[in-house]
């Protein structure tokens, strides 16, 4: 008998939420339509498709065409629709009933579009934790596909690796598929012939194994080279002519079928884990680069065999590496609990916007993009308060309201004041220095400081071989170059900005300077600081006022002074109105030693305002009208008592008074992070410093007050 293997093939297209038209557009031509349509020439070559719905409402609007295509596919049974999170969210990280929702949102969209009933699913990023299995049965979902790296955490060999096996949480039963990880790096990075190969390595005479070969449709014209090798220099079109050839031991199975007409090798539980890259990535940095060299030892060795001991770190961790994230993900728990408490059609509209806020890329780091990208987080912020706004309309009309209270709102044992009105919502992280961490606009749906601090990447390593070898690799990456080995950057001298901040970029984060300091080695961290108030705790207590409330938040902790800490208390009172979009932080620092002390303070605000170096967002200062210095600009600003930005593409301006004239000190905040043409610098956000110098006898206090508003330039 012959031996034959049969191939299930899965094609996963997406883009996030928030990205630029012109990038969905590129996708669009350069790889989902080409692919198809190459696809269709080919009818023994079968395949599942899987587009979130994000995608699936942009195409339908921009391009019918290609839905066209799909439902001529479907109609001859070439292809298969998967369903998934209608906005592909990560799903351990969002509650049940969203993940429920957001699965049978898909899925209803899918069977009104194309009359289908899809009992596949695509799992964002392969991210697993065995809970999974009962929300997603429970939205009706019969199969999904995980990496092999999943069963080879389970203890599961190569050879046990070709068929389904099922699973199952509380009696909720599903079946997984392992992806199979040389098939993965294999399309489209090596000559097809090297697939047959495989193919033909692991065929059997029975005909009953199923090779699965699931993953990202960008494979195929986005990534760097690959629009040249598998287009231009025909990889596709040879690769679907070499299956067709071979049909008679190589059979094209849709998942669907080979469910129905085989029985599951077995019974597995899978640990929590994603495919190799994710969980390296979720690691700290220097982790991540340990692991790395790690690797780097066993493929030196020839000890392959090692490599599935290997597990690296868990998704969820990224809200421990990036604060950032955390804060968008504990906002957006806070915003479910406030739709959660809601009934009946109220919810509808609320509930869409909270999903769309789901959307996986903003909430993670990998080899490129991401988190790092300031657009994708400003669309997930921009759906979370929108649908804020509708539930606390559908909870207070249209009437006034003021809600202000300590709670632990990052769910990790800190306090937190959340003050919110119509019009705006505050954070304050009490237990880090009682900076302000959130500030939106509501409005605008837009939050100000939606920042990123400069912080350790595993791959700047590969930023500091650059520069030590003084090579700029500007030809397009081989096709057969995976993206995680690219070494490329888009500028010299990159490893000049490798600077990393010791606390979170945001605003109210309080300064003691010594004599040395200055702007360069501000911007640069070079500075020590003098006190011991940047990320320690405060004190709050809430006091009701006639037009809104005041918060006091209290730190006695110590200034170092002449070899010693000497005592003092630094209190700001917040101002949080009934209505309105100003917050006014008054300071009073008291010298509680008893020493003379000069002092030299600085509080610092950062505003994200999405691009520093167009000419439609740029600075405003007094008796200088005109001068539009943008925000990418670095400058200092002696004896003044305000400092605007403008943000001309929001209709919006941010202007930060001082009732006493401080010196000013701003710059840009840009990270140095990959990207697919390799390693770039990308702004963040703006970074204000206004500082008094001033002396205290022992028991004397300074104040200073200051006003931070936003303001609607109208058209």
């Amino acid at each position: 008998m012959n031996k034959g293997i049969q191939f299930a093939f899965g094609i996963h297209n997406h883009q996030p939420l928030g990205n630029f038209e012109g990038t969905f557009e590129e996708a669009y031509a350069d790889a989902y339509l080409p692919f198809m349509q190459i696809l269709s020439r080919y009818p023994q070559i079968r395949l599942a498709l899987h587009m979130p719905g994000i995608l699936w409402e942009w195409t339908e609007k921009k391009h019918p065409e290609f839905l066209d295509i799909v439902a001529e596919m479907l109609e001859r049974n070439q292809i298969e629709l998967m369903t998934g999170g209608y906005f592909e969210p990560i799903l351990p990280m969002i509650p049940d009933s969203d993940k429920i929702g957001q699965i049978l949102k898909l899925s209803d969209y899918l069977r009104e579009r194309f009359g289908v009933n899809p009992i596949g699913m695509w799992v964002a990023e392969r991210v697993w934790e065995p809970h999974l299995a009962k929300a997603v049965n429970e939205a009706g979902v019969k199969y999904i596909c995980l990496d092999d790296s999943h069963f080879r955490m389970a203890g599961l060999q190569s050879s046990q690796l070709y068929g389904h096996y099922m699973t199952e949480e509380n009696g909720c039963r599903l079946a997984v598929f392992p992806i199979d990880m040389q098939m993965r790096y294999m399309v489209p990075f090596m000559v097809p012939e090297k697939t047959l190969d495989y193919l033909q390595s692991i065929a059997t005479p029975y005909r009953e194994r199923v090779v699965v070969l699931a993953d990202d449709g960008e494979k195929f014209g986005v990534w760097p080279g690959t629009s040249k090798s598998v287009y231009g220099e025909r990889w596709l079109e040879r690769f679907f002519e070499m299956l067709q050839a071979n049909s008679d031991w190589v059979e094209m199975v849709l998942f669907r079928e080979y469910l129905e007409n085989h029985p599951p090798l077995g019974s597995v539980y899978l640990p929590t884990a994603s495919y190799t890259e994710m969980m390296e990535w979720a690691l700290p940095a220097k982790e991540t680069a340990r692991i790395e060299d790690i690797q780097e030892e066993i493929k030196t060795t020839g000890r392959e065999d090692l490599e599935r001991f290997i597990k690296g770190g868990f998704w969820r961790n990224f809200f421990v590496k990036y604060p950032e994230s955390n804060n968008m993900h504990k906002k957006m728990l806070h915003v479910h609990a406030k739709i959660d408490a809601l009934s009946g059609q109220e919810r509808s509209e609320p509930l869409n916007k909270l999903w769309a806020g789901q959307c996986n890329c903003s909430y993670w780091h990998g080899v490129f993009g991401g988190l790092y990208l300031n657009h994708i987080r400003t669309a997930v912020y921009s759906n979370l308060i929108e649908a804020e706004n509708l539930a606390d309309k559908a909870i207070h009309g249209q009437k006034d309201f003021l809600d202000a209270r300590v709670e632990d709102f990052y769910c990790d044992g800190t306090q937190s004041l959340m003050c919110s009105n119509r019009d705006m919502n505050a954070l304050f992280h009490l237990s880090r220095g009682a900076a302000l961490f959130e500030w939106d606009i509501r409005g605008k749906c837009f939050n100000v400081l939606n920042t990123l601090s400069r912080r350790e990447e595993a791959y700047h390593r590969k930023v500091l071989k650059l520069a030590s070898i003084q090579k700029q690799t500007d030809h397009e990456t081989s096709g057969e170059t995976s993206i995680h080995n690219i070494l490329k950057a888009k500028e010299e001298g990159l490893e000049k900005h490798l600077v990393y901040d010791w606390y979170r970029r945001s605003a109210f984060v309080d300064h003691f300077l010594g004599p040395e300091a200055n702007l360069e080695v501000f911007q640069r961290v070079l500075y020590e600081e003098q006190g011991d108030f940047t990320l320690e705790p405060f004190t709050c207590s809430i006091e009701d006022r006639d037009q809104g409330v005041c918060a006091v938040l209290r730190r006695s902790g110590g200034i170092f002074h002449e070899g010693r800490m000497e005592s003092v208390l630094l209190e700001k009172r917040v101002f949080f109105p009934n209505s309105g979009t100003h917050l006014r932080v008054d300071y009073a620092i008291t010298n509680e030693s008893d020493v003379p002390l000069s002092l030299w303070f600085g509080s610092e605000c950062n505003f994200a305002l999405q691009a520093g170096n167009t000419d439609d967002r740029y600075y405003l200062f007094p008796d200088q009208p005109e001068s539009k210095q943008l925000l990418g600009s670095v400058g200092e600003e002696a004896d003044i008592a305000w400092i605007g930005l403008v943000e001309e593409w929001l209709k919006m301006r941010i202007q930060w008074q001082f009732d006493q004239p401080a010196l000013v000190w701003r710059f840009p905040i840009e990270t140095v992070q990959n990207s697919e043409a390799g390693f770039e610098r990308t702004y963040q956000c703006s970074c204000v410093l206004a500082s008094w110098k001033f002396h205290l006898e022992p028991k004397e206090t300074w104040n200073v007050s200051t006003l931070l508003k936003a303001d609607d330039i109208g058209k």
